[in-house]
């Protein structure tokens, strides 16, 4: 009887809705809870217990329900609903990922005015996710979404006027919607407002409205931010020159992992500003940006072994980094690597693989490594 009543319920729809969720069948807008098996009144029955098959029955709607209210409510025309299903097919949450049928839901969604559709439609436009890559589709409709004072949609519509895709290139039109996004609190945005105040692109150069909105997306976290406030700090942009303060702000950054605070922080300690001089220091913030592949720090590096500054001199860890640099085509470390070999430091000495790396240090822009190159061509 328990069967039969169960499959009688769940070929009713609306019904079987109902049980779930506590749907009512107008066309209204409803919150509902996630689905549970519990709201199948498994309490009431202890069905696991005493029918094996009504179990796995309910054990197989737990895995559908969700997708076929979504599917059934989406149908009747409610916004929010048809984003959440466009959602799933996007995240592949419950089905099989499909961009398209993504896309499809959004749209439905994004129709009828929903913000966050018309946002995610627009970036599915922007990058080609289940449409063809259409640019001007995808700023109308982060359009649509800023201007319902959507802060994502707002940044990415900043962008947009950066680069020129969709629309001509426009700094002001940029400000402009990054400032909205920015007030809202995005600290992507308080970023690129930033930029633009230092760099005068779109507004008049404003280094205290640089450091202000730099300061605000530093607050956040933003570690590229944070190291520009450092900067503004260490030349005295729209502040007065504090190189304590610098310190402090490419600390923060470098803490983060941000390779060129990082390097950065590394000299000052090289050079003892806003710190005392301290080379061990300096080794230890290069070889942070080194190890992540960062070509620079692995030359300078590679010269602080060379040199036995802050660590014992060993020139073959020079030479193990400034090969690492080289390989990247760093045209420094290439034209110190065939130096090593030219001098025979580290290394037995060899003019063949010497002209080898100068040959390369010039193709690469070093004078001095073309130099190097024609006198070895004339030994």
């Amino acid at each position: 009887m328990i069967m039969q009543s169960l499959k009688k319920i769940i070929t009713n729809e609306l019904v079987f809705l109902s049980l779930l969720f506590g749907l009512m069948t107008s066309a209204k807008a409803i919150d509902y809870e996630e689905p549970t098996v519990e709201a199948v009144s498994v309490a009431e029955y202890d069905i696991a217990k005493e029918h094996e098959e009504l179990a796995k029955l309910i054990a197989e709607v737990k895995a559908a329900n969700q997708r076929r209210v979504y599917q059934s409510l989406a149908e009747r025309e409610l916004a929010e609903d048809q984003y959440n299903l466009g959602f799933r097919h996007y995240r592949g949450e419950g089905a099989v990922q499909d961009y398209a049928k993504a896309a499809e839901w959004f749209e439905k969604s994004a129709n009828q005015g929903h913000a966050d559709a018309q946002f995610r439609l627009g970036m599915m436009y922007y990058l080609g996710e289940g449409v063809r890559q259409d640019y001007s589709k995808a700023r109308q409709w982060l359009e649509k979404s800023a201007n319902q004072g959507h802060a994502n949609a707002q940044y990415n519509l900043g962008l947009r006027y950066v680069t020129g895709e969709g629309v001509r290139q426009d700094y002001a039109k940029a400000a402009e919607w990054f400032e909205k996004s920015a007030n809202q609190g995005d600290a992507d945005s308080q970023y690129n407002l930033g930029v633009m105040y230092e760099k005068g692109l779109g507004v008049l150069k404003n280094h205290a409205k640089a450091i202000e909105w730099y300061q605000k997306s530093a607050n956040q976290g933003d570690a590229t931010a944070q190291y520009n406030l450092g900067v503004m700090y260490e030349k005295g942009l729209g502040v007065l020159k504090n190189h304590a303060k610098a310190i402090e702000w490419y600390q923060k950054s470098a803490d983060q992992g941000y390779a060129t605070a990082q390097k950065v922080l590394g000299m000052m300690y090289y050079n003892g500003k806003g710190v005392r001089q301290d080379y061990t220091k300096t080794v230890e913030w290069f070889e942070k940006p080194a190890t992540q592949g960062d070509a620079e720090a692995q030359r300078v590096l590679g010269m602080m072994y060379y040199n036995g500054k802050g660590v014992r001199q060993n020139y073959a860890k020079a030479i193990e980094w400034y090969q690492k640099a080289a390989n990247q085509d760093d045209a420094v470390a290439q034209l110190l690597l065939g130096s090593m070999y030219y001098d025979g430091k580290g290394v037995r000495q060899d003019y063949v693989v010497a002209k080898e790396w100068f040959g390369k240090a010039c193709d690469n822009g070093n004078q001095n490594g073309c130099d190097f190159y024609k006198r070895l061509n004339q030994r």
